[in-house]
């Protein structure tokens, strides 16, 4: 029989392609959303929101094998999140399934670079998984302590996967750095500026490494069914690196608009007035009609061209697991941004 996966923020950045991916090599999925998913074959829907006791939904998960939770309280970009909410949330979820799911076999936990203090600053690189914790808080930490401590006398195992920031053709998905840097090119165009980057100096020159959201689901996939991922954590990254000051004039020239200079903005003030330059971006272009908040969240770039600082995980482990895929992240950033172009939504 084929395994059935119930996971919690099914249509987030983190488990959006796990979803795709599942169903198509024949799982069964049962996602936790507020709202349902787009219908698919194979794919049901639990209508619970795990900031309360959810357990009542979640009677009907029996047939859960494995559980992939990539849920995620309300939160600002940068900073200290809420460990009570994020943590009650991963409880709320364990108390409704552990007691019915008698056939589990693993809980998959997706953390990120923020679990080795990259919101703080500096950090030593390359982060391996069994680095010292800093100071908490940091709701990674009790997450973990959390699901390790449900793990003790189960025949289930767990583990986690640690990425950094994750790309993909997501349209409705303002959080993204892609359509980002695509509404940004764009608006300089329409004014007839060059791109300039609008990151720290630091950051123009420091290593930094990105995912591609289809490659995490893959290796969040084996993670959760080969024993050699059983237990432990994992850093998913794309397996290779980038320096901005190198893919930028690239990023330009497949916007066309002529690279510019490091000239450090706080994108989040700047583009507050922007929304009628890019109303003129669409209708020159004929793109689908939109508002410049629905395609970039900019002070999601802000908080990641900030990091004056190299942000760099090691991958060993996860390769000498057996998972050795890599992507090039260069390539990967222009095939996404031809992606929105190709659907009219970038220029």
């Amino acid at each position: 029989m084929a395994p059935t996966a119930l996971v919690a923020g099914a249509t987030g950045a983190a488990a959006r392609r796990l979803v795709e991916l599942l169903l198509a090599r024949g799982w069964s999925v049962l996602a936790v959303t507020r709202r349902p998913p787009a219908p698919a074959e194979r794919l049901g829907h639990v209508a619970a929101d795990l900031s309360d006791a959810s357990r009542a939904a979640l009677a009907a998960c029996g047939a859960v094998t494995h559980v992939f939770y990539a849920g995620r309280a309300a939160h600002g970009e940068g900073g200290v999140e809420s460990v009570a909410d994020n943590v009650a949330m991963l409880r709320n979820l364990l108390d409704g399934v552990l007691p019915v799911a008698r056939g589990l076999e693993h809980v998959h936990l997706v953390q990120g670079t923020k679990y080795y203090g990259l919101h703080l600053g500096r950090f030593p690189t390359p982060a391996r998984e069994d680095d010292p914790r800093h100071m908490p808080p940091n709701f990674y930490y009790d997450q973990q302590d959390l699901l390790v401590e449900r793990r003790q006398g189960r025949r289930w195992t767990w583990s986690a996967s640690r990425p950094p920031v994750i790309c993909d053709f997501a349209p409705d998905r303002a959080r993204n750095l892609v359509p980002l840097i695509g509404a940004y090119a764009a608006i300089a165009a329409e004014l007839g500026v060059p791109l300039d980057f609008p990151g720290r100096p630091g950051c123009w020159e420091a290593l930094t490494e990105l995912v591609d959201a289809g490659h995490l689901a893959r290796a969040m996939a084996f993670l959760a069914t080969d024993p050699r991922g059983a237990d432990r954590a994992f850093n998913v990254t794309n397996g290779d690196l980038l320096r901005w000051k190198r893919v930028w004039p690239r990023i330009a020239a497949a916007c066309g608009v002529p690279p510019g200079e490091v000239r450090t903005l706080t994108l989040a003030d700047w583009m507050k007035d922007k929304d009628a330059v890019w109303q003129r971006v669409v209708a020159r272009h004929g793109l689908r009609p939109s508002r410049l908040s629905d395609i970039a969240n900019w002070a999601f770039g802000d908080f990641v061209w900030r990091q004056d600082h190299d942000v760099v995980s090691s991958t060993t482990r996860l390769r000498l697991a057996g998972f050795a895929e890599v992507v090039d992240s260069e390539a990967m950033l222009l095939d996404q941004l031809a992606r929105y172009r190709a659907a009219k939504i970038l220029p």
